[in-house]
């Protein structure tokens, strides 16, 4: 079954969004699925709407959210295996650490923090990922794990693994690494430590973050990536930029991975050619994990040619509801999307499309603008840089079970 918890602690009609964006996204504070609590994104508002000045205070606030939904549904901060961290300031990542070790003093979840652009407020915002069942849960360390950041490098679940987010340094020292490609292995190698150290292999992923800057040059780290994964059997996968990453890293990986093989399938609608970065969709048992999508129109002369964001919205809705359609699902199964805006303001834009998609129950939802903010001309051929894209999970459930909850 498939319960919605809403409205505990934000209420974005009026608080995450500001009146800069009058029309509210429909919205679930978390979605409880398959075992799991999806948790959308908490900024640092207090429940009267005001937001602390000190970030000290704003990152305290954020995770005072997050607890507040958890136990709200039956849990507490250690059910939590997940979080992933946006900073519009990645100076702030030692403050954020030293607070949020507080909250988890003894096995802290897997995790990263990314530098991001802007949030809906600031300066930070926080999502996260907990489990019902803690039986099986525990920290996975790699030999000779040298790094000392806020997560621990791996959750085991009963049926999952959750990697915190790799960076390129040597395992022995943990220096970073110079050359764009060798952070890139060294990365890479990371993920693959972890995995190995929980008994499984690369195969097992189903999912994948590689978060990098500009410094990484994407030609490289695909070529790299592509090597580790089965062609056209690749993860799922959303590849992106951003503005930082934290103590200098040019780029990392985090990802998901399912324990029993037998229960990973990967999903490609027949619009897509197989690919040696990414896959569509892959399962995890009866939760399916989906790539990031744009408003780019697939097929010979493909490309995005939607002019404005509220276009390219559609497109990428119909590009998911390609990939939930072969996997024999559709959006009332949704219940976690992540949101990358080339422009923060335009969320009320990209809202006002969205939630015509989830006319009921809506998924959690974290949203974020994660570089600045692009040319927006078309080019030579007419194709629109992306304005927006968004990756997703789904979990098999019953529809009579989804309840109406946003107004």
């Amino acid at each position: 079954m498939r319960h919605f918890f809403f409205g505990i602690v934000l209420l974005f009609e009026t608080v995450a969004f500001g009146q800069a964006n009058p029309v509210a996204p429909q919205c679930s504070s978390a979605i409880d699925a398959g075992g799991y609590l999806y948790l959308a994104g908490q900024t640092a508002n207090r429940p009267d709407g005001t937001v602390a000045e000190r970030f000290s205070e704003q990152a305290a606030q954020a995770l005072e959210n997050v607890k507040a939904i958890v136990n709200a549904s039956g849990l507490t901060m250690d059910h939590i295996v997940y979080v992933q961290v946006y900073l519009e300031n990645i100076d702030d990542y030692p403050l954020f650490e030293s607070i949020f070790k507080k909250y988890f003093p003894i096995v802290p979840p897997a995790g990263a923090v990314l530098g991001v652009a802007k949030l809906p407020s600031p300066d930070i915002q926080i999502n996260a990922v907990a489990v019902r069942d803690t039986n099986g849960r525990k920290a996975v360390i790699p030999p000779n794990y040298k790094w000392e950041g806020p997560f621990s490098p791996g959750i085991l679940t009963h049926d999952r693994l959750f990697v915190s987010a790799m960076q390129g340094r040597d395992p022995q020292s943990g220096k970073l690494a110079d050359e764009p490609g060798l952070q890139t292995d060294l990365a890479l190698d990371g993920l693959n430590a972890v995995v190995v150290s929980a008994g499984l292999t690369m195969k097992h992923f189903v999912f994948v973050n590689p978060y990098l800057t500009s410094k990484i040059p994407s030609k490289v780290m695909n070529e790299r990536y592509a090597r580790r994964f089965e062609f056209g059997n690749t993860p799922a996968r959303a590849t992106i930029e951003v503005t930082a990453l934290p103590l200098l890293a040019q780029i990392e990986y985090t990802g998901v991975a399912v324990r029993d093989l037998s229960l990973r399938r990967a999903v490609r609608p027949k619009n897509m050619p197989p690919s040696p970065t990414a896959s569509p969709c892959v399962f995890a048992g009866e939760t399916l994990y989906c790539s990031a999508k744009s408003g780019f129109i697939p097929g010979p002369h493909g490309g995005v040619f939607g002019s404005s964001t509220a276009a390219q919205v559609r497109q990428t809705m119909r590009n998911q509801l390609d990939n939930l359609q072969e996997a024999d699902m559709d959006f009332n199964q949704v219940v976690s999307t992540t949101v990358y805006l080339d422009d923060i303001s335009d969320s009320g834009t990209f809202n006002k499309v969205y939630a015509e998609y989830f006319p009921d129950a809506p998924p959690a939802q974290t949203i974020v603008q994660q570089l600045p903010s692009a040319d927006r001309s078309p080019d030579s051929d007419g194709h629109y840089p992306d304005l927006e894209q968004m990756s997703l999970i789904a979990v098999r459930t019953p529809k009579t079970t989804v309840d109406k909850l946003c107004k």
